[in-house]
């Protein structure tokens, strides 16, 4: 800040700097799935790890004390026996929510564009490929 309490380009480079980091985080492929998932409500570990496909118990401890730590999840732990913990958005995890809800529908809408651009560039790459090995 400066005397006049107007932001320094210093200032500037750091805020963004964080922001950065923080969109690593919630940017993050497991990140997206684990907000997805509470989106619809709590949910114990052993649930999320079963309806995330391909995530490990490791990475997904990993993310939710990352999402934790940022303030878009809250961790309950209830006295019983065995002792059950929850996972549940917090009100800013529900902000989180509805702009990751709003990447899946711009992703069920594009899906047969995309994956039209993908054949035709993967179409594309191996012809290349044989090519050069041709002239190779």
């Amino acid at each position: 800040m400066t005397a006049t309490g107007g932001e320094t380009a210093s200032d500037s480079a750091a805020a963004s700097c964080r922001a950065r980091g923080i969109l690593g985080r919630i940017g993050d492929k497991w990140a997206i799935y684990v907000v997805d998932r509470l989106g619809d409500g709590p949910r114990r570990f052993s649930e999320l790890l079963r309806g995330i496909d391909g995530i490990t118990a490791r990475m997904l401890t990993v993310t939710l004390r990352g999402l934790e730590r940022d303030g878009i999840l809250t961790r309950t732990v209830h006295a019983a026996v065995p002792p059950r913990v929850d996972y549940a958005l917090t009100p800013l995890g529900r902000t989180l929510c509805e702009a990751i809800g709003q990447l899946v529908n711009w992703a069920d809408t594009h899906l047969p564009e995309i994956e039209a651009a993908q054949a035709a560039y993967d179409g594309r790459s191996s012809h290349t490929s044989c090519t050069e090995q041709a002239a190779g």
